[in-house]
């Protein structure tokens, strides 16, 4: 629905000691949040920084010095989701992913060296 990631986003900054958290990333349900490869992958192909990006202030860390003010302070939340829904007003047909079959990523990782990369 619109604004689900801005959702999760202010539902995480006001759950307890979460609160402190400066950057949130939001991917799609089936995106391992932990595969921090994939999550750049997202960052860089789901991103537009104008739209995607929402810059709020809150309560921070009494030992995050980063801040210019003790315990208060900036944070960034991204929506790195595909854009892909009716109400996400994308204008664009959204590229759906490329996925090699796994007989082609294992020739790959065995010729790698000759491709001189």
């Amino acid at each position: 629905y619109p604004g689900h990631a801005q959702k999760v986003m202010n539902a995480i900054w006001g759950t307890g000691q979460i609160m402190f958290t400066k950057g949130i990333v939001v991917v799609d349900e089936d995106i391992d949040p932990h595969d921090l490869n994939e999550v750049l992958f997202r960052l860089t192909s789901n991103v537009d920084p104008k739209r995607d990006m929402l810059f709020t202030e809150g309560p921070l860390d009494v030992l995050d010095h980063a801040a210019d003010r003790f315990a208060f302070g900036s944070k960034v939340g991204i929506d790195a989701t595909r854009k892909n829904r009716p109400w996400d007003g994308y204008a664009r047909e959204w590229p759906r992913d490329l996925v090699f079959p796994e007989e082609i990523r294992a020739k790959v990782a065995r010729r790698w060296k000759e491709y001189g990369v």
